[in-house]
């Protein structure tokens, strides 16, 4: 009779322990936004995209929003919590979010985490002359699709179920991606002499490369490099001798440079306007135009086009 008792109780608890087991995989699975993807990047220009091409299929957060500059962010204690708990993790690599590489290192060994610019292929990367590599490669549209690319192929091998679903969104995406690409054709109406991006930082040596035009950035790669007194009288003897109309602000990057040579510009008699503000290392506010890769990539095209052919229509 005890024996039976006893046998009676461990069967109760088996039936509680099975039905916990059930309570805590409900939670468990309520947790996991319906099952979809749970996907964490650095940089909106990965995370945006892979939004759009993740569809309901994954859930998308970006650590660095509007204005963050990556070259010096440092990771809270809250975004290395959402790093830990994240399916898989994606981030530009290349030394552009440098104070991170050890965050990074320690989750792969754990968790999926990619750095997409780093499966371009070496020979397509840009170099400075102290061999450094300039990781701001989304500004080039097919090394960007590229490197995009490279995430999608990650997300159907974790997720195959997705993968056709994936794969079809991708290539509505990069047609988009054309699509942007032919309408910055337009750059290459910028009259030759004129064809000089003058910016506060070297960002947008990529973009150069694509539409023809000398990229001159005062700091070098990183907004951490200094900026000097020579650099700032090298750029005003750069726009004095090719007269260039217009330079550029950024909205990640200290403006006081900027302003400097304009200026210095005006001391010497020079008419060098402020042609408007560019998207570089970060983009604009979510659900604005320029909140979204191509809606940034445009906006950058129209302002510099329009700043650079002022008067020579």
């Amino acid at each position: 009779m005890v024996k039976q008792k006893v046998w009676l109780v461990g069967l109760v608890w088996l039936c509680i322990l099975i039905v916990m087991a059930g309570c805590n995989q409900e939670q468990s699975d309520s947790n996991s936004d319906d099952g979809k993807v749970n996907v964490v990047t650095t940089i909106a220009q990965i995370g945006e995209p892979l939004s759009v091409i993740g569809g309901d299929r994954i859930e998308v957060e970006s650590l660095m929003g509007p204005g963050v500059d990556p070259h010096a962010y440092n990771a809270t204690q809250g975004d290395i919590a959402t790093i830990e708990e994240a399916d898989m993790v994606f981030y530009n690599g290349l030394d552009l979010e440098a104070n991170m590489i050890e965050i990074f290192n320690e989750i792969g060994e754990s968790n999926p985490v990619l750095a997409i610019a780093e499966t371009v292929p070496e020979e397509a990367l840009l170099e400075e002359t102290d061999g450094a590599v300039d990781p701001h490669i989304w500004f080039d549209l097919e090394l960007w699709k590229d490197a995009l690319d490279s995430a999608v192929e990650e997300l159907k091998e974790y997720s195959p179920e997705d993968a056709e679903y994936l794969e079809e969104n991708k290539q509505e995406y990069f047609a988009k991606i054309d699509e942007v690409k032919q309408d910055a054709e337009k750059l290459k109406d910028i009259p030759e002499d004129q064809r000089i991006l003058v910016t506060a930082h070297d960002a947008f040596g990529y973009f150069g490369e694509m539409h023809d035009l000398e990229v001159v950035g005062l700091q070098g790669l990183s907004t951490e490099d200094e900026i000097g007194v020579s650099d700032i009288n090298d750029t005003i003897a750069t726009v004095e001798e090719h007269e260039v109309p217009a330079i550029f602000v950024e909205t990640s990057v200290n403006q006081d440079s900027i302003q400097a040579v304009i200026e210095g510009a005006e001391d010497k008699g020079l008419d060098l306007e402020l042609g408007g503000e560019l998207f570089s290392d970060a983009m604009g506010e979510p659900g604005t135009e320029e909140g979204t890769y191509l809606g940034m990539y445009r906006h950058n095209v129209n302002t510099i086009y329009e700043a650079l052919t002022e008067g020579n229509d």
